[in-house]
């Protein structure tokens, strides 16, 4: 995979979910919620989703392409992030955006994979995709578990565990508990068996 491409690609999907998606339903609905759906991703309130290489509305697609505005204006809507969070995708709504075809299908297959992973984990907590960091996860027992398409620190899709106050050991090998990434977890049981060995150590004490 080429690293410039993924990265392009993951910040489009990021403004994509952030600026036509999330903030428009915050705006109407006053939920920045977004969730995995097959194929990409949709909001938690509205019926605007990412679907593979396009974007779906109730009665409308276009292929992602061109700039958040442009996207925005097909469905109808502002580009315009929540504003509810200091962080985000750092997209401007007129930002001409890159949609690799092969970074688009690892990033939303390692989408699936982790939703799938976290409902088998944990069957009565619902994964949310989170537009201020673009990741999918939730807390249970008051620690952080999910999965991440790549961001600043890590270049690559990783999985993680985040206590919420910090663990000590040989599992935690990250600042904020614990990551895995993508390519050593192949399969949704591997994504689970991560979050399990997590749980083990998590609830270890010191």
């Amino acid at each position: 995979m080429n690293h410039h491409a993924l990265t392009a690609t993951r910040r489009a999907l990021h403004g994509v979910a952030e600026l036509v998606i999330a903030g428009p339903q915050y705006a109407a609905s006053g939920t920045i919620r977004l969730h995995v759906v097959p194929g990409g991703f949709a909001g938690s309130a509205s019926g605007v989703r990412v679907d593979g290489r396009d974007l779906v509305w109730d009665g409308g697609r276009t292929p992602l392409a061109g700039t958040c505005r442009r996207l925005a204006d097909a469905v109808g809507v502002s580009a315009v992030a929540p504003g509810v969070y200091g962080d985000g995708s750092g997209v401007d709504p007129d930002e001409e955006l890159t949609f690799d075809p092969e970074a688009l299908a690892l990033v939303l297959g390692w989408f699936e994979r982790g939703d799938a992973a976290l409902r088998a984990f944990a069957p009565d907590d619902d994964p949310v995709l989170w537009p201020e960091h673009f990741d999918v996860g939730y807390a249970l027992d008051e620690v952080n578990y999910g999965i991440s398409p790549g961001d600043d620190a890590h270049e690559a899709p990783y999985a993680y565990v985040g206590p919420w106050e910090p663990r000590e050991g040989a599992f935690w090998n990250a600042s904020f508990g614990a990551s895995r990434a993508a390519d050593d977890l192949p399969t949704a049981a591997a994504v689970v068996a991560f979050f399990e060995e997590g749980r083990r150590a998590a609830a270890r004490p010191g």
